[in-house]
């Protein structure tokens, strides 16, 4: 059963969107907001064939970019007002190719910490109706906070 967490602000949600829509990667690659809760994150990225390799599935930079914006905003949801994530460690494991309609990140604290926050990222495709695990990630985010 999946942690739940008590975010530190009460507008955690508007300050992850609001964020999120500073991102020009996101906005790049067209990567999209699916859901948000404390500790909890889902995006996901429409298959495009200017983001894939030689093969035709998904470039692995796209499933990791993917992967590491998921779990930065997870860890985002439980941070202190005015405070911003920045990855800096992950893994990440690719198991199958990330070959389908539409990439899914979905991305949960494992621990949250005062500075660090750990998360995990599972990684699936969706094709034809059917999702497929493809990757799994585990990020390592710091917090920043303003001077």
């Amino acid at each position: 059963m999946p942690a739940t967490f008590e975010p530190r602000t009460p507008d955690w949600k508007a300050r992850c969107l609001a964020s999120f829509e500073q991102q020009p990667i996101c906005r790049t690659l067209g990567i999209e907001m699916a859901a948000m809760e404390p500790g909890f994150c889902e995006m996901r990225l429409p298959f495009r064939a200017d983001l894939t390799q030689q093969h035709g599935f998904f470039h692995a930079g796209m499933v990791s970019t993917l992967a590491d914006n998921a779990g930065g905003y997870a860890a985002l949801s439980l941070m202190p007002a005015g405070a911003e994530v920045l990855a800096v460690e992950f893994k990440i494991n690719l198991m199958s190719p990330a070959k389908g309609d539409v990439m899914i990140a979905r991305a949960r604290v494992v621990k949250p910490g005062r500075t660090l926050v750990i998360t995990q990222v599972e990684v699936s495709m969706l094709d034809g109706g059917v999702e497929k695990d493809c990757a799994l990630m585990q990020q390592t985010t710091f917090c920043v906070m303003p001077k």
